[in-house]
């Protein structure tokens, strides 16, 4: 987006309402980093602004009850809610003891904080990078649909975009049809860090190719490759359906389709390691097949079980990098890896805000095709 298309959008006579970003608790450092381009933003287009952070807190009581509070007044703001309900860092008192903060206590402040807005504000929008029950996304026996409910009721409260990165499966937008919901693939953010952290690398079929995980993200890799220009394979999972461990049926093996990866650099797409060992099984494949270098991928990189198996994969050359975005907390001993890459995704979500708070149409920047485009070029001259 240019600084042209920035004035545009700055005009003050074209915003929706007055904008109000409020990161919720565990959320700062994202809004933090928004705000500053927002605030930056605005000033260069001469709407003079030092802040468009509302304070905020939802303070605990020892018994564990809870209260949304906002120090501001929000009366006819559009008001963007930036909530990390994945953010395990966070921790409350209760009875005496400190209580980490779980998804659910999350969303449970998300709620607060609306109660708190009154019906004050001129219009509710949520930005949710990891949906709240996303992995609990469809029914398969006589079990609950969570991301279902948590977007209807988000609904009922007067909420009137959701915006997500990278759903697991973004079909759960059919819960709420008469609702705004996007979900947004950081693509040109993930292959610009690529580039960043990785200048050694030709990006062409003789040398490149990318991988996906499963099924459930081909759609996402089916993207890479194509805007990349390169082949595509895939893993299936082949589970054991006669038993239930930890809530899912445990994979038996890995199998592969596709072209032969001997000598090339691999790239592997996700939307979330979390035990990481899915992606660890498919590296040790891939370097079974000759496969060179191993790029690692996910949207939100969270690792569950700790970092030590990545460690070790990476010592012993069977993963080369992990990347991963800054949507969500990360660990400072996973800031601290050599093989870890951070992705920085707050100005994609400043050009959404700035987008919604004019009415203007987002596709422009929820399609990076020009500017993936323009990056292979630059990369390809370099």
């Amino acid at each position: 987006m240019t600084a042209t298309a920035r004035e545009i959008l700055f005009n003050s006579s074209d915003r929706v309402a007055p904008l109000g970003l409020i990161p919720i608790p565990g959320s700062e450092e994202l809004g933090k980093k928004v705000n500053d381009y927002l605030v930056k933003w605005s000033n260069e287009s001469g709407f003079a602004c030092d802040n468009f952070l509302i304070e905020n807190e939802c303070p605990r009581f020892s018994s564990g009850d809870g209260k949304g509070l906002i120090r501001r007044t929000i009366r006819g703001y559009d008001v963007y809610i930036i909530a990390d309900v994945g953010n395990y860092s966070m921790e409350y008192p209760l009875f005496g003891k400190m209580n980490a903060m779980s998804p659910d206590d999350h969303f449970q402040n998300l709620k607060r904080i609306i109660q708190a807005i009154g019906g004050k504000a001129h219009r509710i929008n949520v930005i949710m990078p990891i949906l709240y029950g996303g992995r609990q996304h469809r029914r398969n026996y006589r079990e609950s649909l969570d991301c279902a409910v948590a977007l209807q009721e988000l609904q009922n409260m007067g909420v009137s975009n959701v915006i997500t990165f990278d759903a697991h499966d973004p079909r759960v937008c059919n819960a709420i049809p008469l609702m705004g919901f996007d979900n947004i693939i950081p693509t040109y953010q993930v292959l610009k860090s690529m580039f960043k952290y990785v200048n050694d690398f030709k990006m062409d079929k003789e040398h490149f190719m990318v991988v996906s995980p499963d099924e459930g993200a081909m759609n996402r890799n089916m993207y890479y490759s194509s805007v990349l220009g390169v082949d595509l394979g895939m893993f299936y999972k082949r589970r054991d359906y006669s038993q239930v461990v930890n809530g899912r049926n445990p994979i038996v093996a890995h199998e592969y389709l596709g072209n032969s990866v001997e000598g090339k650099d691999v790239f592997i797409a996700d939307d979330i390691i979390s035990s990481g060992e899915s992606m660890l099984d498919i590296a040790i494949e891939l370097k079974k097949r000759n496969a060179k270098r191993i790029f690692a991928y996910a949207t939100y990189a969270i690792f569950t079980n700790g970092l030590e198996k990545f460690d070790v994969a990476y010592e012993k050359g069977l993963i080369d990098y992990v990347f991963g975005t800054n949507l969500t907390y990360r660990t400072p001993e996973l800031l601290s890896r050599k093989w870890f890459c951070e992705v920085d995704v707050s100005k994609y979500v400043s050009y959404l805000i700035t987008a919604l708070n004019h009415d203007m149409s987002i596709s422009m920047v929820i399609d990076p095709h020009e500017k993936i485009t323009a990056l292979l070029e630059s990369h390809k001259n370099d």
